[in-house]
């Protein structure tokens, strides 16, 4: 493709998505915006979920506030108008269940008049396949540009933007100093998510694809327990305790509460874990070396 040339890219519900020209003005869900930009695209816009503020999550925004990006507030209630000056000619969100957009209705898309993305970051992909998946809308976005591969794995051949190699290099360091790391420690891991001084979430490891990818690299996740829910089990405190964990992964986003916040887990040590890491290969590297330092420490 070239830059005057028909653009195509289909995105992760299948659908295949069509434009004049390729795109050059994006507005995207924060998360997906974040890995964007680590993969060579910066959007003009992005927007938060139903768990945002007016004011955007640091903890979410990756290096959107330093590159000068616009946060539009939570996706559901931005002003059409504000969006519609903006000139987008993409938007791109994430999907959760392959079907629908998670932080935007399609709709406001529609009546723009522009193409709209949204790229899977369930467990239904393996983490390097939804690295790939971006890399590969990054380069379909930057499509002069040819760097390495996100990993093996991730269905991509060609990534945008500079850095991206040297990116995807570091992801594999981080990768195998966690491995080392777990290999050399029987360090028992619960993730979790603070809701209240009486109430908490427990991530199911295979739920959350960096999760499962920390099992598979060698960590000892925890797991909570049966009952409902398909990505937590909602329980209080006491029962987080007696699973005995070694270090807790909290959830660091700014709609869950501070460690320093939520009652002792037994004797465990903390770590943060962003539950919502931009998916690109660089994000994902801090994370597994934050992880590795932390099984270690």
């Amino acid at each position: 493709m070239s830059d005057t040339g028909a653009w195509g890219f289909t995105d992760d519900r299948g659908v295949a998505l069509t434009a004049a020209r390729t795109p050059e003005r994006v507005v995207a869900y924060v998360r997906a915006g974040a890995a964007l930009l680590d993969l060579g695209v910066t959007p003009v816009a992005v927007y938060g979920s139903g768990h945002d503020g007016d004011v955007i999550d640091p903890v979410k925004a990756g290096g959107l506030e330093a590159a000068g990006v616009l946060y539009l507030g939570p996706g559901r209630s931005l002003d059409e108008q504000v969006l519609r000056e903006l000139r987008p000619d993409l938007v791109v969100d994430v999907t959760y269940d392959g079907k629908s957009p998670y932080a935007l209705d399609e709709a406001v898309a529609d009546r723009l008049g522009v193409p709209s993305a949204a790229l899977c970051v369930g467990n239904e992909l393996m983490l390097p396949t939804i690295i790939g998946r971006f890399g590969a809308l990054a380069a379909a976005l930057r499509p002069t540009s040819t760097v390495a591969s996100p990993g093996p794995g991730s269905g991509l051949t060609s990534g945008p933007g500079p850095g991206t190699g040297s990116a995807t290099d570091s992801l594999a360091s981080a990768e195998e100093a966690l491995r080392v790391a777990a290999g050399r420690t029987d360090v028992a891991v619960l993730a979790l998510s603070g809701a209240g001084s009486d109430q908490v979430h427990l991530a199911r490891p295979h739920a959350w694809p960096e999760l499962a990818r920390l099992l598979e690299l060698g960590a000892r996740l925890l797991e909570p327990g049966q009952g409902p829910g398909a990505n937590w089990l909602t329980a209080d405190w006491e029962h987080a305790a007696r699973l005995a964990p070694d270090l807790v992964l909290f959830d660091s986003r700014a709609n869950a509460m501070a460690p320093d916040a939520f009652p002792p887990v037994g004797h465990a040590r903390v770590a943060p874990w962003n539950p919502e890491i931009p998916p690109s290969p660089a994000a994902y590297a801090r994370f597994f070396h934050a992880v590795a330092e932390a099984l270690d420490a």
